[in-house]
């Protein structure tokens, strides 16, 4: 894709490759500038098993742009992660003995060149960073539903050069968009459980038209892929996937993981889409369930954005670079 400078790229995709413009649109679709969870307002995490035991982990995080930036009062990119356009810090709090375990994604501008982001994950009791391979993608993400391609906020995580998509059609669908996403982090009491769905005092449900595309690897990079399909309930006004429906190899539904677009104040940008406050996936042959908030935390606190995320949290080489990760532990 040449000369793009951020925003949606096909504002209104169409054919030839109308699929996969759907899919770029997704993987470009807009986020913050930053947002940041920390010590005092972290993410938290519970994975419940088909017994019903739920086990908590909670993260701080730093996802953030460092080219393609569009928003006032921010520069168009930054230079402490030369060559990329995103990069995606978290690590972990709590279990105890997994804290300071940390995770870092890296996705390039030249993705013909770097058709797979670069993926490091610092290991404490080796006090020391590993660079993943690249089959690595298919990994559960600290053990979790999500693979690192399943771990953004659009629904994909992948790239646009060694992935393609076929054009489904377009629907509406029923979404929640404007809710109180503070309820999200009093897990399980403010949701219905057990399939873990929000309940009725959350906000109110709406249609939203909504175009759904099939993507998955190229022929040639498909071997050994986990998914043979991931289909998007791509939301047409932002462009992030509602929800996504994931096949396994052998193209028997696997996981299904929904996607709370949630539309709020956002600085210097007033009401609009503003993030993912929480998401559920539901690992459909192995009865296995993974919900996240960003309100899970005592304060209920969800995720700074832009000018309010705290300005040490903006150092890009400490929580964007491979040698950021050498400073979790001193």
């Amino acid at each position: 894709m040449k000369n793009y400078q951020g925003g949606t790229p096909f504002p209104n995709p169409a054919e030839p490759y109308k699929g996969w413009k759907i899919l770029a649109n997704v993987f470009f679709a807009y986020t913050p500038v930053v947002f940041n969870g920390t010590p005092t307002n972290y993410g938290t995490i519970w994975s419940q098993d088909r017994f019903g035991n739920i086990a908590p982990s909670s993260i701080d995080y730093v996802y953030r742009m460092s080219d393609y930036i569009t928003e006032a009062g921010f520069p168009h990119k930054y230079n402490y992660a030369p060559g990329t356009w995103y990069t995606e810090w978290i690590m972990q709090e709590t279990p105890e003995q997994a804290r300071y375990t940390a995770s870092l994604v890296l996705y390039f501008i030249d993705q013909e060149e770097h058709s797979f982001p670069d993926s490091y994950v610092f290991v404490p009791s080796l006090r020391r960073s590993l660079r993943l391979s690249t089959t690595a993608r298919c990994a559960p993400l600290f053990g979790w539903e999500w693979t690192y391609d399943d771990a953004k906020f659009n629904g994909f995580n992948g790239s646009t050069s060694i992935y393609t998509a076929d054009y489904l059609g377009d629907r509406r669908m029923l979404n929640l968009t404007v809710f109180d996403d503070s309820q999200g982090g009093d897990f399980p009491g403010g949701w219905d459980m057990p399939l873990a769905f929000p309940k009725p005092s959350w906000g109110k449900w709406e249609l939203r038209h909504t175009a759904l595309a099939d993507a998955h690897r190229i022929p040639s990079e498909a071997a050994g892929y986990c998914y043979s399909s991931r289909i998007l309930y791509a939301d047409r006004e932002f462009w992030s996937a509602n929800w996504v429906d994931l096949f396994d190899s052998s193209r028997k539904l696997w996981k299904a993981i929904v996607y709370y677009n949630v539309v709020g104040d956002v600085p210097n940008l007033g009401h609009r889409w503003k993030a993912i406050s929480e998401s559920v996936a539901w690992d459909l042959q192995n009865v296995h369930e993974t919900v996240w908030s960003d309100h899970g935390n005592p304060s209920k606190r969800g995720m700074y954005i832009n000018q309010n995320v705290p300005e040490e949290y903006m150092n890009g080489v400490k929580y964007g670079s491979p040698a950021g990760l050498m400073q979790i532990l001193r």
